[in-house]
């Protein structure tokens, strides 16, 4: 199932001390259906998953709402979150009666205003505030590496709008769930706040990490049940809670969460609710629509996995944007392929972003499914390296193995076909063919795309590019394999790989990605939200936290300064705003970002949960100022 060559581009992993292979046994059938039917023909325009007719009804709602009230301040994502009063039925017929006039039928104000208070609830009604169990004001034990009383004072502030955007499902959705975009969910949720009225996915990681800081450990748990009901319900994690999202999935981050709630709370019966969830999860990430082969130039095969929609529609929370975009193209098998790739770029959490177009001045050039990311790969990897630590805690040598093995794979492939050695960083790679009609591609350097994005950087985060594998495990001389460490991924320092490590720090401290107030997403001031001069908590975080587990006095100290600039552009935004952001802009401390398709956002969960974690493991002395 993986390749076994070696990458010549960088130190090799030596080899186990047996061949293994998966074990087809330890994934439930559901599990290999999910993956075997997930495989796209050659025209693109199959895998689809179709949406519902809610969803459908409430998309006609919000294009006559834009004819009616007009661009400015127009939220197209609010309809498609409006909820039923009545049945479907009843409300269609109510909406086909409206009076019209004009060629556009346009609806009047005062009729479509009074039509939608009569027959829908407010967005966000359908989920209700919620008092969550374990927090307290001030937690025992609370940042105390934090010794400024201003810097402390803010954070508690930060650490109490967990009860702010804390939420659960209303009845009505566990009732009614006909009358809702809204998916019904086990558990109460932490949301991102403003128009993110409802869970997502790789938001949640940052969430869960300032809740650990938070000692919120309850909650943490709570959230990473809802994303196993995910997977258990759909085949994966939604991109977040709603109808119209269960056609993509967003960065595979779950088994990151349940590693992190292990690593404090030790909770063994977690990791066995997980590991399941997880196989599923793995076997959809290496299905047909997302695995592609790339042969490099000894003849060796890598699989890697790219972001692929199952939708090719304009999305419903964006469906005249999409469609004006799409104007462009005149054949419908070039307009459905375009959708699918806006959609994909919605699934890499990357939107949007000059990182996915072919030409960096066009939107209608975005390509996402003919690039193999070097970032999801590294969560896949992560992933792979999770798994097997937990199937070691269970006690199940067979998956831990196997997954060693997958670790192992990825790795080469990574290296093979994203590392540059002459920048010193791993590019992401355009596919030649666009498709994965071909059994493999044949690797060239000129696909490799050599613009500076954050995302370059991100294998860092992952402890496997600072040391062995055979560092990680303990093979006896009987070949029994075990773990090494009772923290898996916290390696011996002594082990990094110092000279990678220098060589990826010397190129990103000269990227020109690094700037006054953190570290910008790419050079490339295109408008988009993920580009210049937007930096964002989650590249924030996973860069700072790469550089910080090298072990280099080097990387820390340069990890520590990027996380001091980051916390002081956050509190003084908070200062002027008297909120969090979702970005900011890495020019102007104290500044939040701009750009994209919607107004900027506040609340802002991963925003606190990085400022938390950043302050939890660097804190804040005494005499250390906190201005700009």
């Amino acid at each position: 199932m993986y390749q076994s060559c070696r990458s010549n581009q960088l130190r090799p992993f030596r080899r186990l001390s047996k061949s293994l292979i998966f074990s087809l046994s330890l994934l439930s059938l559901a599990t290999m259906s999910l993956a075997t039917s997930l495989s796209p023909n050659c025209s693109g325009t199959d895998t689809v998953v179709a949406t519902t007719p809610l969803v459908t009804f409430l998309v006609r709602v919000q294009e006559t709402a834009l004819r009616t009230f007009g661009e400015e301040d127009f939220d197209p994502k609010l309809y498609v979150d409006l909820s039923l009063k009545f049945n479907l039925s009843k409300t269609q017929k109510a909406f086909d009666e409206l009076p019209r006039s004009g060629e556009n039928g346009t609806v009047s104000v005062e009729d479509l205003k009074v039509f939608i208070a009569t027959y829908f609830d407010d967005a966000g009604d359908d989920l209700v505030y919620y008092d969550p169990v374990d927090f307290v004001p001030e937690p025992e034990g609370f940042l105390p590496k934090v010794k400024n009383p201003e810097v402390r004072s803010w954070a508690l502030e930060v650490h109490a709008l967990w009860k702010k955007l804390s939420r659960k499902v209303s009845d009505g959705v566990l009732e009614h769930p006909e009358l809702h975009t809204l998916l019904p969910l086990p558990e109460p949720v932490v949301v991102p706040g403003s128009r993110f009225r409802e869970v997502y996915y790789w938001d949640s990681y940052w969430v869960i990490r300032g809740l650990l800081a938070s000692k919120m450990y309850e909650t943490a748990k709570a959230i990473v049940t809802n994303l196993i009901f995910h997977v258990d319900t759909y085949g994966y994690v939604l991109n977040g809670g709603r109808a119209y999202y269960t056609n993509r999935s967003q960065p595979p981050l779950l088994s990151a969460m349940v590693y992190e709630i292990y690593n404090r709370t030790c909770d063994v019966e977690l990791v066995r609710k997980a590991l399941p969830a997880l196989l599923k999860e793995h076997a959809f990430w290496n299905s047909e629509i997302h695995k592609v082969t790339i042969q490099d130039a000894q003849g060796c095969n890598h699989n890697l996995s790219r972001y692929y929609a199952m939708w090719n529609k304009p999305r419903p929370e964006s469906s005249r944007r999409d469609k004006e975009f799409a104007s462009k193209f005149l054949g419908n098998s070039e307009k459905q392929q375009f959708y699918r790739d806006v959609a994909s770029a919605a699934e890499s959490g990357w939107d949007f972003s000059t990182r996915w177009m072919r030409n960096t001045s066009e939107f209608s050039t975005t390509s996402t499914t003919s690039i193999l990311p070097v970032d999801l790969n590294v969560y896949i990897l992560k992933m792979e390296l999770d798994i097997a630590f937990f199937a070691n805690v269970l006690g199940n040598k067979s998956t831990m193995e196997s997954f060693l093995e997958a670790a192992e794979a990825r790795k080469n492939a990574i290296n093979s076909v994203f590392w540059n050695e002459e920048m010193g960083q791993w590019l992401d790679y355009r596919l030649t063919n666009g498709t994965i009609c071909t059994e493999s591609e044949t690797w060239q350097a000129c696909n490799q795309n050599q613009n500076a994005y954050a995302s370059n950087f991100i294998p860092l985060w992952i402890d496997l590019f600072h040391s062995d594998l055979l560092q990680v495990i303990r093979i006896d001389s009987q070949g029994q394999t075990t773990w090494n460490t009772e923290n898996a991924l916290d390696f011996d320092h002594k082990c990094k790989d110092a000279a990678l490590v220098e060589n990826v720090m010397r190129s990103f401290q000269g990227s020109g990605l690094v700037h006054a107030a953190g570290i910008a997403t790419s050079l490339i001031n295109s408008g988009h939200q993920w580009d210049f001069p937007n930096g964002w908590p989650p590249i924030q975080h996973m860069i700072v936290e790469g550089l910080l587990r090298s072990g280099l006095k080097e990387a820390r100290s340069l990890a520590e300064d990027i996380a001091v600039r980051w916390i002081k552009t956050n509190y003084v935004g908070y200062k002027k705003t008297g909120a969090m952001h979702e970005k900011y802009n890495v020019q102007k401390c104290g500044e939040f970002g701009g750009g994209g398709f919607y107004k900027p956002q506040t609340g802002f969960g991963w925003s606190n949960g990085v400022v938390l974690t950043f302050l939890e493991e660097f804190g804040w002395p005494e005499d250390l100022g906190i201005g700009c």
